[in-house]
């Protein structure tokens, strides 16, 4: 049975004597190794009833350890590219972009310009949630299942307008024949009105003569 690493201490003089950065990262990573192969060789012992040979699955992991000690103390490359990770992570944070193209400050003077509207509009919002109950009733929800009627509603609308269209059409017809009459009558009624006076003032005027 392999003996358990204490965290924390170092595993190796190799390591013991490595960059303090990412390859402590590493050393640390290796131990946490050491302490996963600890713990798998001791349930293998659990389930086989004794001591028993080291699996396959331990020793991979022995295999790896020892790998990335190999490349965490020999490989330079690979120290350089440990440091730049926390830049790498920087840099495919979605939202690196927006804090480039709009720094806190530009942020920062967007919402004080915004500072005689944000109460309003804040004050609005408040009443869109206060009115979300009457947007999830009973009744609203129901408005797509009278689409049908509402459809046949318009149709008759539709219907009725051109009904009306007709009937103002007639109305209009008949005033227009209305006033024509009105105007025809007037004028016969002005005529008569002369003739009618004419031949009064001949009745005056034959006894004068006489």
């Amino acid at each position: 049975m392999a003996t358990r690493p204490e965290a924390g201490a170092p595993e190796s003089g190799r390591e013991g004597r490595a960059a303090s950065g990412p390859v402590e990262k590493m050393a640390a990573g290796t131990v946490a190794l050491e302490r996963v192969r600890w713990r798998l060789e001791e349930l293998e012992q659990r389930l086989g009833g004794g001591a028993c040979e080291p699996r396959k699955v331990a020793d991979e992991l022995v295999k790896v350890q020892v790998a990335l000690s190999n490349i965490a103390g020999k490989r330079e490359r690979v120290k350089i590219l440990f440091k730049k990770i926390e830049d790498v992570i920087k840099y495919l944070d979605p939202q690196y972009i927006d804090k480039m193209a709009v720094p806190d400050t530009m942020k920062q003077q967007f919402i004080l310009a915004e500072e005689q509207v944000i109460p309003s509009r804040a004050a609005l919002l408040e009443q869109v949630k206060n009115l979300q109950p009457v947007l999830d009733s009973a009744s609203i929800q129901a408005v797509p299942d009278h689409a049908a009627k509402l459809q046949r509603l318009s149709q008759i609308q539709m219907q009725q307008q051109d009904q009306c269209k007709q009937f103002s059409d007639g109305v209009k017809m008949l005033l227009e024949d209305y006033n024509k009459t009105t105007l025809l009558l007037s004028k016969q009624f002005v005529q008569w009105n002369e003739i009618l006076m004419q031949l009064e003032a001949a009745k005056e005027a034959k006894p004068v003569a006489e």
